[in-house]
């Protein structure tokens, strides 16, 4: 199939298809005589596997080792279950960082009358750059409890 069924049957675009390609997630694809990409079944399984990987939000290079794991028939089981642990690990840190800046930018919105008046202390805030707004979510966090 050429790059565009290719992208439909997959759910990733041809341009991702593209940018797979080129950093060796997946492998070039084959050319008819007149330059056209043509893709089997099998590399549109591949895709699929990126799509659903990228889904859970996995990084480029977590997707290159389940895949290399996704081939290995002989792999343990117990590698895959700790990447994917250790991707629950990360999203639920990126949840509390979330929810930091949630909290902080409602605390601060709070402060605003939201009528005709010119000043905010929302502008004031962000441009003062105060230091329970200015550091990282993760010392957000520790400075407000």
């Amino acid at each position: 199939m050429n790059i565009g069924e290719a992208a439909r049957a997959s759910g990733v675009s041809a341009k991702m298809l593209r940018y797979y390609e080129s950093i060796g997630l997946i492998a070039h694809a084959t050319r008819t005589q007149a330059g056209w990409r043509t893709y089997t079944e099998r590399e549109v399984a591949v895709l699929r596997f990126i799509r659903h990987a990228r889904d859970f939000g996995m990084t480029m290079e977590r997707v290159r080792l389940l895949i290399g794991l996704w081939q290995d028939r002989n792999r343990p089981s117990r590698e895959v279950k700790e990447i994917a642990l250790q991707q629950v690990r990360e999203l639920e840190a990126r949840i509390t960082e979330l929810s930091a800046m949630k909290n902080a930018l409602l605390e601060l919105s709070m402060t605003c009358h939201g009528d005709n008046r010119a000043d905010c202390p929302i502008l004031d805030d962000l441009a003062a750059g105060s230091p329970l707004h200015t550091a990282g979510p993760r010392d957000r966090t520790a400075q407000r409890f």
